[in-house]
């Protein structure tokens, strides 16, 4: 009980993590635009893994660049530009859960380019997720929250491809998580300085809040929390893993309600606990799949 529960005080702990960096973005964009707060912010993330390779014994040089040069175009310079941008137009909260429909478009991404099909819970996971948006977004209002809820969505498919590009990576051959992450963070930022010095937007207000938020965004919730999701991940079933992270978009939603007064109305929230039950959906699912598959690596008992 005691080695179990050190790394799901690990994985809660990063959950929580994740789920406040959503406010904290939305405080940090207070005093940076988004493109530069975006460079800056995984600048400072990428250099912090990076420097964890060598303190934990890891080789340093990257290994299969043009790999990570493609993984890093999608899961750094695009994903972390949707996401950041969607913040900056939306709420916190109603953001983390469009982003969070990410599984959902892993799946339907899985069919083709993994030959992975959907089936059993996983079509009423994706029904009841569609269900989700459409109470979130509310198409029929169009309201000034249509261009911030395309970027988080378009977030979440980025988010999606990408982790079907992870999978695919590691299945041509097996690569340590946090190099692999450190370094397509690293080569993601090229562009995204590149295009933050390039874009006009107004200088950063280097205030004290700016940097405390800057510093807990890059250090604590990207660096750390990548370190405590690996340790968790190594440690646990993948469906447990996946369970826990459920907890991410809730705590955004309460922590942007005490921080800028969020009040989802009755539909959106009807929406995001159907997106929450979808996830659960999967996670159960995934958990039944492990639990089978142990099943028959077993041994056989029988004389």
């Amino acid at each position: 009980m005691h080695l179990r529960g050190r790394p799901l005080l690990a994985l809660l702990t990063m959950s929580l993590l994740w789920g406040y960096g959503w406010t904290a973005m939305k405080i940090g964009l207070i005093d940076a635009e988004p493109f530069k707060f975006t460079a800056l912010r995984m600048s400072l993330s990428a250099l912090c893994l990076l420097a964890v390779l060598p303190l934990t014994g890891r080789p340093f040089w990257p290994t299969r660049v043009p790999e990570l040069l493609r993984l890093a175009v999608v899961q750094t310079s695009l994903l972390f530009t949707l996401s950041t941008w969607a913040v900056a137009q939306g709420t916190p909260g109603r953001v983390a859960f469009l982003v969070y429909t990410m599984p959902f478009f892993t799946l339907l991404f899985a069919w083709p380019f993994l030959g992975e099909r959907v089936r059993g819970l996983q079509w009423l996971a994706i029904a009841l997720a569609g269900c989700g948006l459409v109470a979130i977004i509310q198409p029929w209002h169009m309201h000034g929250n249509g261009w911030a809820n395309g970027l988080a969505i378009a977030a979440g498919i980025a988010w999606g491809a990408g982790a079907i590009m992870v999978k695919r990576l590691q299945n041509r051959a097996p690569m340590d998580l946090i190099s692999m992450t450190a370094w397509q963070m690293f080569f993601g930022s090229i562009p995204l300085v590149a295009f933050a010095y390039w874009f006009p937007e107004a200088p950063i207000v280097w205030s004290t809040r700016f940097i405390f938020m800057l510093f807990l965004i890059s250090v604590v919730i990207t660096g750390i929390g990548w370190m405590l999701w690996v340790y968790a991940l190594s440690n646990l079933e993948a469906g447990t893993a996946s369970m826990v992270t459920l907890a991410a978009p809730v705590v955004a939603i309460v922590t942007s309600s005490m921080h800028f007064g969020e009040r989802p109305g009755p539909l959106e929230l009807a929406g995001m606990c159907l997106i929450g039950i979808a996830l659960l959906v999967l996670s159960v699912h995934a958990m039944r799949n492990a639990k089978n598959a142990s099943r028959k690596l077993k041994p056989n008992d029988s004389p």
